[in-house]
């Protein structure tokens, strides 16, 4: 329903910056829950940040990125942003945007191809 397209990614070294965005090509983008992906270990996935949409904008992040990592979205311009502080080697994955409609699961979403970020050591 929602078509994403993500940017941002690049090469860092440990502790710099990356900023990533994800722009939504739905008319409806404020209804819809936003997330960023990466794959994990073991996993095929682990929600890395969330926003909801609707009202209230509430933000998840998994424990590895919290104080770090910052995420925001401006629904006039149907962007989710990722700000990346403090970037570790760890870090280092094709990061993907995800959209569900309020009350549904993002697997059954709609998902971006990905940005690569790479954490030099």
């Amino acid at each position: 329903q929602v078509r994403l397209v993500e940017s941002g990614g690049g090469l860092v070294q440990a502790g710099g910056s990356l900023r990533l965005s994800c722009v939504a090509s739905g008319r409806t983008f404020s209804t819809y829950n936003m997330g960023w992906f990466r794959p994990a270990p073991g996993k095929e996935r682990e929600l890395v940040a969330g926003i909801t949409g609707g009202h209230g904008d509430q933000t998840y992040y998994a424990d590895s990125v919290k104080g770090r990592l910052t995420i925001s979205r401006d629904n006039a311009k149907n962007t989710v942003i990722l700000e990346m502080n403090n970037l570790k080697p760890e870090d280092t994955a094709v990061y993907r945007c995800a959209a569900a409609l309020v009350g549904t699961d993002y697997d059954t979403g709609s998902w971006g191809q990905g940005t690569q970020v790479t954490v030099s050591s």
